[in-house]
């Protein structure tokens, strides 16, 4: 009963007056990466998703690769939400991710070997999600050798079949999870159209349809206990009651399809944004978000890069950065921290707070340069050039520190910091203007010092 007078209490009077606006619900914390990707985002994610009751994934799909360290075990997420690892929260997959679900069940299999228990039954997969196929990621490899042959360039993709699975998305012929679980004659003759329509692109694609149906058959049995409306699921969620609700971001700013530096991008938003259209949530219930920024810059593949060092310092963050994509392999370019490109990532993101990640790693070096601003032709630019060929040719105005020279690996408070480092840090957050929250200075959990 009192319930039901405290919703009479929220009734408009009969004068007409609006219904306060008291229902915006739960906001959830959105975890971002401001550069161009392996920020350390996971550490952060996994700092917060201790306390989640939900952990969601919004975009991209398992060319995210995300390493997690806890009681010394090694995990490796691609697809999952960290968050699976905490035994109390639940795991959502968002409409906007595209999933394979080979790779999805490989992986949530691999990491119940090392003692992920109960995985499955954490996870909630959105029934509005696209299906990544086995062919796209062919697709993706035939795609990546015809740019090498015409450009003498390829774009670095991961080969995983990510932008053939949104291609098909845009291009309405893409199939959902929610398709999977319906009608399986239906299913199964849009796949075979799928399939004859790649065929028709790529002639030496070769599919075994009726193999492929078969496997899908039995992946859409094992999924269908996790499958829910992730629009409703959601809803309730943000409208119950008070809920930790945990957004953790894949790829970075700049990969993202439209602000990134394209067209060496990734295919979806991975920006604030995609957080609401990759989830169905209101901007209303987006709360704080957290921009993942490491203390100097890295960069995979191809494409403009304005602070890249090819010289000894680059080589050194590269070694005792590990800088080696988890996904692919691939040693990252390295560079000093430019903070026009965090800057920019703050312009649309509008970041709460930031990480800092990987500060240790400049404990070695005499002097740190940052990238304060970028000029063309002698004036500076106050934006970010869209334009690579321009991207190309901008010419990056430094500041220069003293460096350290101090081990802060063993640091677990501010005051635990070298005078240097915390200048640097100050600079850093002083010229982007938002605080930095978390300082990271080693691999595990207790190595984030965190300053509010």
């Amino acid at each position: 009963g009192v319930q039901n007078n405290q919703k009479n209490a929220n009734q408009p009077a009969a004068t007409g007056q609006k219904r306060p606006r008291n229902d915006a619900g739960n906001k959830v914390t959105v975890v971002l990466g401001a550069q161009w990707g392996d920020e350390g985002k996971g550490k952060v994610v996994d700092l917060l998703a201790t306390e989640a009751d939900i952990v969601c994934r919004c975009q991209g799909g398992n060319n995210a690769g995300h390493t997690v360290v806890v009681d010394g075990k090694e995990y490796d997420f691609h697809l999952l939400p960290s968050g699976i690892i905490n035994p109390k929260s639940i795991s959502l997959i968002g409409n906007g991710v595209v999933i394979h679900l080979p790779g999805l069940f490989e992986e949530g299999d691999k990491n119940d070997k090392k003692g992920l228990k109960g995985w499955e039954k954490r996870l909630i997969v959105s029934d509005r999600a696209h299906l990544v196929f086995d062919f796209h990621q062919v697709v993706d490899g035939l795609q990546e050798t015809e740019r090498q042959a015409q450009e003498g360039k390829n774009i670095g993709t991961t080969k995983k079949g990510i932008g053939p699975a949104y291609s098909s998305k845009a291009s309405r012929t893409g199939l959902r999870v929610c398709d999977l679980l319906g009608d399986f004659k239906d299913f199964s003759t849009r796949f075979k159209n799928l399939v004859q329509q790649y065929q028709s692109m790529y002639p030496s694609l070769t599919v075994d349809v009726e193999d492929q149906l078969k496997k899908l058959k039995e992946f859409a049995e094992r999924l269908r206990p996790m499958v829910r409306d992730g629009v409703y699921y959601m809803y309730e969620a943000l409208h119950g009651p008070p809920k930790k609700i945990l957004v953790e971001g894949a790829n970075a700013a700049l990969l993202d399809i439209d602000f990134g530096t394209y067209p060496f991008v990734t295919s979806s938003n991975c920006t604030v944004g995609g957080a609401c259209t990759g989830l169905g949530i209101p901007p209303m219930n987006i709360g704080d978000v957290f921009g993942v920024a490491k203390a100097y810059t890295t960069r995979v593949g191809i494409g403009a890069f304005p602070t890249e060092q090819l010289n000894a310092i680059g080589e050194l963050l590269q070694t005792r950065g590990h800088e080696v994509g988890v996904t692919t392999g691939r040693k990252r370019r390295c560079g000093w921290l430019d903070l026009v490109i965090v800057r920019y990532a703050h312009m649309i993101n509008g970041f709460t707070a930031i990480a800092l990640t990987k500060l240790d790693i400049l404990d070695v070096l005499d002097e740190i340069k940052v990238g304060v601003a970028y000029k063309l032709n002698g004036k500076r630019i106050p934006h970010f050039p869209a334009n690579m060929d321009v991207l190309q040719k901008v010419e990056v105005e430094y500041e220069t520190f003293p460096g350290w020279k101090t081990d802060t690996s063993a640091a677990r408070k501010w005051n635990d910091l070298p005078v240097k480092a915390q200048n640097y840090i100050r600079f850093i957050e002083n010229h982007i203007g938002v605080p930095i929250k978390w300082v990271g200075v080693g691999k595990s959990r207790e190595c984030m010092i965190q300053m509010f």
